[in-house]
């Protein structure tokens, strides 16, 4: 049976919205794809973004946190050069200083170098301390104070301690014990001033 024209146009039509279907379906998911990914890389660039902020913010709080350690060692440098200035503590924290750096040395020989208003001062611990020292060791030991090369006037005080050849140093200034201190007790000093660090394992 011979098909009309009304039957040709009829198919023809079906055809052509299966056809149209099919593109326009092709096309949503290809639309669908591109947005998808679009959000995928609006998603990922915005995760980098917020992982830059937090790093800024992070930095910017561990850099405020140093600032912070930092003035505090300096507060605490000032009140150094400030025993300084008082003769009987010094005096007495010269003759902690001294002894510690015989018993550190144990040598025969010593040579002691200090800042140059603090010769009369050092001659004193060192005098007071031989005995001392003799007696703890059951040694004898030879002091000399260094008149050529004196300490920076500028550092807050204390003693560098060598033994005869001058290759083994004792630095007990109070600059360099401050900063021994400081390395110390930094975990403690950061856990007093910012809390205990939920990250750190040994605090050592």
């Amino acid at each position: 049976m011979a098909l009309t024209d009304a039957d040709v146009q009829k198919q023809a039509e079906e055809e052509f919205n299966i056809e149209k279907g099919r593109l326009v379906q092709t096309q949503r998911v290809k639309i669908m794809e591109y947005y998808e990914k679009k959000e995928k890389h609006i998603e990922q660039h915005k995760k980098i973004q917020m992982s830059n902020l937090m790093n800024q913010s992070r930095l910017k709080v561990l850099r405020a946190r140093d600032d912070m350690i930092m003035d505090l060692l300096n507060e605490a440098r000032q009140r150094l050069a400030a025993i300084a200035k008082d003769p009987a503590m010094y005096s007495t924290l010269l003759e902690g200083l001294v002894l510690q750096g015989f018993y550190q040395l144990l040598e025969p020989k010593v040579t002691i170098r200090c800042r140059q208003q603090d010769v009369e001062l050092v001659q004193a611990a060192a005098n007071k301390n031989i005995p001392v020292y003799k007696e703890a060791v059951k040694s004898n030991i030879v002091v000399k104070i260094d008149q050529e090369r004196f300490l920076p006037s500028e550092i807050c005080g204390g003693v560098e301690i060598y033994n005869d050849n001058g290759k083994i140093k004792v630095s007990n200034t109070l600059e360099s014990r401050l900063e021994l201190m400081a390395q110390q007790m930094m975990p403690e000093i950061r856990a007093n001033l910012f809390g205990a660090n939920p990250n750190r394992k040994f605090t050592d």
